[in-house]
């Protein structure tokens, strides 16, 4: 009886979330990819100097967007030598959607200009985390992650003994009508990550001040002149950390605010964000107002960036993305092996 409840748990928990399961598996395979797509549509020039001044280009990109609202910029890495930059104009969409402007790093001149809400990564990226539907989409992927942790927990205790005979090979369970639990044995433990580290990142949903009214509504701000040499701010930062690189610059939009500098240092652990791990915020004068590194931060903060970091497979190179990628199929096949064994079961009934 016990067996039969947990069986009839399993499946309806399979059932319900059969088709989230399917979408988020097919979706969060490519977006493994979602940093190397990027490059293939971003500009990259041939023979460009590693020398760059962003005092030049916020001045340039002023002079060519003089009523928008300069958000951050994202310096050059790699494959990806230009400056990019991330705007509000009301040009575009009212300035209620980013443009992201790509500058030669040396000339200035503007390689190319894109719409935040274009592009196949940026509607995967949308759709994998709220289905194109704000709160309301937030809030399923919260639910559907949780249906989805009950069904492998389900599947662990309805299948436990089987475990070891399907990852030894034996003949008595490697058979084609035993596909779904063969599946779910060999990609246990990375449905099981996905699933908790999923879960994990939307517990918001499930804490009232998510239900509270979101009466904001964004305002262009045109950007004003930067208030201090940023090249010289930054050669200062080097002084004082030589192992800090730098990623991405927010500017403050205020004579408030502070200009905030995410990176990260050589002696950071690998599991930890080589891109947004650290951050070092500015003052209006460009002195270090304050730092925030990796190893500082509380631990839940530091879990936070490592659980981000486990679910999106970020932490490794080449190799690590063709095994989250080939495992995150893992999911769909589940969702569609799982389907056609209760409709035939369902037949065998009438």
């Amino acid at each position: 009886m016990k067996k039969h409840f947990i069986f009839y748990i399993h499946s309806v928990a399979g059932l319900v979330s059969g088709i989230f399961i399917l979408l988020m598996s097919l979706s969060g395979a490519v977006l493994v990819f979602h940093q190397d797509l990027d490059q293939l549509q971003n500009p990259v020039i041939e023979n460009v100097s590693d020398s760059y001044s962003v005092d030049k280009s916020y001045i340039a990109l002023q002079q060519q967007y003089p009523k928008a609202q300069i958000s951050n910029c994202v310096l050059p890495e790699g494959v990806i030598n230009t400056i990019g930059f991330t705007i509000y104009d009301s040009s575009y969409k009212n300035g209620q959607v980013a443009l992201k402007v790509f500058q030669h790093p040396q000339t200035t001149s503007i390689l190319k200009i894109s719409g935040g809400d274009t592009g196949l990564t940026n509607w995967l990226s949308k759709f994998h985390n709220s289905f194109h539907l704000g709160k309301t989409g937030e809030w399923l992927l919260g639910f559907f992650a949780l249906i989805f942790l009950v069904s492998i927990l389900t599947g662990i205790i309805l299948f436990r003994k089987s475990i070891l005979s399907v990852l030894l090979f034996r003949k008595t369970v490697i058979r084609k009508n035993n596909l779904h639990q063969i599946i779910g044995v060999y990609a246990l433990f990375f449905n099981l990550m996905i699933a908790v580290t999923g879960l994990w990142m939307q517990r918001y949903v499930f804490k009232k001040e998510f239900y509270a009214a979101d009466n904001y509504t964004p305002v262009l701000k045109i950007s004003r002149d930067l208030p201090f040499k940023f090249d010289s701010a930054f050669s200062e930062i080097k002084k004082q950390y030589p192992d800090f690189t730098a990623h991405v610059i927010y500017f403050a939009q205020s004579n408030k605010g502070k200009t905030a500098i995410y990176g990260s240092r050589d002696s950071n652990a690998y599991i930890h964000s080589k891109k947004m791990a650290d951050v070092i915020f500015l003052d209006s004068t460009g002195h270090i107002a304050k730092k925030r590194f990796i190893n500082e931060i509380s631990a839940d903060d530091r879990y936070d960036i490592i659980n981000s970091q486990l679910h999106m497979g970020r932490f490794g190179g080449t190799g690590i993305k063709i095994i989250y990628f080939v495992f995150g199929l893992s999911g769909g096949l589940l969702s569609i092996t799982g389907f056609l064994l209760w409709n035939r079961r369902r037949k065998d009934k009438k």
